[in-house]
């Protein structure tokens, strides 16, 4: 036997080792925990890869192996894999390369590769470590915007600092150190920003109210935030000005500081406050005005009540002050009611009131009187007698002394049950029986006045229904020419449901106040038309004129003609059968007005008297320019005028002037035949009175008007039987 031995220990050697090694690899490219992969050089194929590119990537090894990653769709952008390569080339190794890869279901993920050139069985390979930093990435992308948001932060903060039109401030919460200010807080104080820097409120002497600091900083502890509190600052010059401030509490560098927005409202303050003056204080005497002075009552009632003592109020009305107006003008006027207002306020304590309700109306309100009712009445006299005296003493206005008076009504208040209302309208009442005692006086209200206001009230509101339920009647009483009958007098009668037939001197007088009269008026117009129309089917009066009242108020409305003509022509009746009796008052204002609506009314057919002649403001100057048809002598001048030889004078002169004017004229109230005898031998041929007949409704008046006989003394005869 022929045998041939090797020494094959160092062989034997080498191959544990390599077996060694072989497991090492196997177990640190399995353990990573990097994805590791191995591929061809030249094809890009895997060889192996380990556990965790399976789990990172989501594939199977059977989908791996053997194909590539452009196959496999892992390459994000398969321009980083050539340049993956070309590094190669230069490199037989490449580290930390950032790359974005897909995974299975299509996810992207960033990876960092650390990549190498490997011999596998002699087979040029490529070694590939992939971290997945899509985490980290993603941080990173975070803090990199954070840090971006942050820079473009402090410049949008920087710039609204100082572009901002609001003052803004930074100062330490401590001690009020000022850390930083915008322009237009340094432009509103007036501070250069050297000096303001580094220096505290307190110093610069900013807050008007020392106090005012510790309570905004009192107020930020309880909350770290505050918006729009009013507070007056002081700028460098002294002045001190209205402000807006809005304040937070911020951290600067581990410090509580104060970031304060300031507004200078010292323009809207000034602007409210005028508005608030405007709204509550009279223009003109710079006193409160009605609504100021209204409240002001209303919490001096509450007051006087609580504390069980009593109030007062005097209600104030300059005697004839129209009159001054007419005379001297309305600067006139203004000059007085200033002076008044004065001399009101000199004249009661100042925590008193006083007031301009309206016009020449003031009010002066009295708080804290005694709780005796006799000892405050009396506080209150003391009070209104001095507001007479101080009233009544002479003004010079416009280079004129004028002497002025007042007419004042007062009255107590302090029980609980008072109220703004009553009082006002009990003073008012008193004060309007100071002017019927001849003004210049003052007077207490008393309860008896309130019944008659009461009373007045009710009336007013029968008035109203009377108007919504037609209550009204018109009676008519004859006028005649010698022995004929020529005409009637419409009178307007209330038909009240309790008080039976009011005569029209008992509710006119209120109907004139309240404006009620207008639509009396319109009622009596119509209703006259329609029955003077009524009246032409009867011969004995187809040439009657019926006379219709017409009050002042109803003349001035501009639309009077219209509705004269519209009553006039919706009931057909003849414009020439109607005469409108107007009166002396109405004729004073605006006469070139009154001229044109009689002109008017008068190319129309209808007929004018001038009602009371000779009880107003006659005035040949402006009769003679009147398109006149008739005078009226008054009742008042007929009663008495065979006693008085005033009165007989007065209607001798009236006929003489009716006579001079060519103008009619009649004398109403006539009662006797002595007084018919006195007129008819002046020269007056025309009458109405009882002596004639009284007013009666339409029917009878109508009824009468159809059994007439012929002849006119026949006619004169049958009314006078039925007058009484």
């Amino acid at each position: 036997m022929i045998g041939t031995n090797w020494e094959i220990t160092a062989q034997k050697h080498a191959e544990a080792q390599l077996r060694d090694s072989e497991e090492r690899y196997r177990t640190a490219f399995q353990m990573n925990l990097d994805s590791v992969d191995i591929c061809h050089l030249e094809d890009g194929r895997f060889v192996d890869v380990n556990d965790a590119f399976l789990l990172n990537t989501g594939f199977a090894r059977e989908e791996v192996i053997g194909r590539t990653a452009l196959e496999l769709g892992i390459w994000a952008n398969p321009a980083d894999r050539q340049n993956l390569l070309e590094a190669l080339r230069v490199s037989s190794a490449c580290r930390n390369l950032e790359a974005q890869y897909r995974i299975r279901d299509g996810t992207l993920r960033w990876g960092l590769l650390s990549v190498s050139k490997v011999e596998l069985d002699g087979v040029p390979c490529i070694l590939s470590v992939t971290r997945d930093i899509t985490d980290a990435k993603a941080a990173e992308e975070r803090l990199a915007a954070a840090q971006q948001a942050l820079s473009a932060s402090e410049v949008r903060y920087r710039t609204v600092f100082q572009t901002s039109q609001e003052g803004i401030a930074l100062t330490r919460m401590s001690d009020g150190k000022c850390i930083d200010a915008n322009s237009a807080l340094l432009n509103m104080l007036g501070y250069e920003y050297d000096e303001f820097l580094s220096r505290t409120t307190s110093e610069l002497s900013i807050w008007v109210d020392p106090d005012a600091r510790a309570e905004w900083v009192a107020r930020l502890q309880r909350a770290p935030v505050f918006r729009d509190i009013r507070i007056r600052l002081r700028k460098k010059s002294g002045e001190v000005f209205w402000s807006l401030m809005s304040s937070s509490v911020i951290q600067i560098d581990g410090h509580e500081c104060i970031l304060t927005m300031v507004r200078d409202i010292s323009e809207a303050k000034a602007a409210e406050e005028e508005i608030r003056s405007l709204a509550f204080y009279d223009t003109l005497t710079g006193v409160p005005n009605r609504r100021l002075a209204t409240e002001r009552l209303q919490h001096a009632i509450v007051a006087a009540a609580r504390a069980n003592r009593k109030g007062g109020l005097l209600f104030i009305d300059l005697d004839h002050f129209k009159q001054l107006n007419d005379t001297l003008g309305h600067k006139a006027g203004d000059v007085l009611l200033k002076e008044v207002a004065r001399r009101l306020k000199l004249s009661v304590r100042e925590s008193d009131t006083v007031g301009r309700f309206a016009g020449d109306e003031f009010v002066v309100v009295l708080h804290d009187l005694s709780e005796h009712t006799e000892e405050a009445r009396a506080q209150v006299q003391a009070i209104a007698d001095k507001i007479l005296k101080s009233i009544h003493h002479p003004c010079l206005i416009e280079g004129h002394e004028t002497m002025s008076s007042c007419s004042v009504g007062i009255t107590l208040f302090g029980n609980h049950d008072d109220t703004v209302d009553n009082i006002l309208q009990q003073a008012d009442i008193a004060m309007y029986q100071a002017k019927t005692a001849g003004r210049n006086a003052l007077r207490f209200f008393a309860p008896a006045l309130q019944v008659s206001v009461n009373a007045r009230a009710t009336l007013e509101e029968d008035l109203r229904q009377a108007i919504r339920l037609n209550h009204f009647e018109l009676y008519y009483q004859p006028q005649f020419d010698r022995d004929e009958l020529v005409g009637a007098e419409a009178l307007i009668r209330w038909n009240h449901s309790s008080r039976g037939v009011i005569p029209p001197d008992e509710f006119i007088p209120l109907a004139e106040e309240t404006g009620l009269i207008l639509e009396i008026g319109n009622w009596v117009l119509e209703t006259a038309c329609a029955q003077i129309a009524g009246l032409t089917q009867y011969e004995q009066c187809a040439n009657i004129t019926v006379a219709v009242n017409i009050s002042a108020r109803e003349f001035r409305q501009p639309d009077f003609v219209e509705r004269v003509l519209s009553a006039v022509f919706s009931s057909n009746a003849n414009p020439r059968r109607l005469k409108l009796e107007l009166t002396e008052s109405m004729l004073v204002d605006n006469l070139a007005d009154v001229i044109a609506k009689m002109t008017e009314l008068k190319a129309n057919g209808i007929k004018f008297s001038l009602d009371d002649f000779g009880t107003g403001y006659s005035s040949l100057s402006y009769l003679k320019r009147l398109p006149l048809d008739q005078l009226k002598i008054d009742r008042s001048f007929v009663r008495d005028m065979l006693d008085d030889d005033t009165s007989g004078a007065i209607a001798r002169t009236i006929i003489s002037l009716s006579k001079a004017m060519g103008l009619s004229v009649i004398a109403e109230g006539v009662e006797t035949e002595e007084q018919r005898e006195f007129l008819a031998e002046h020269g007056c041929i025309s009458y109405q009175g009882y002596l004639f007949g009284r007013p009666v409704p339409f029917e009878e008046f109508q009824e009468l008007c159809r059994a007439l006989p012929g002849t006119p003394r026949e006619r004169l005869s049958v009314i006078r039987s039925g007058r009484r």
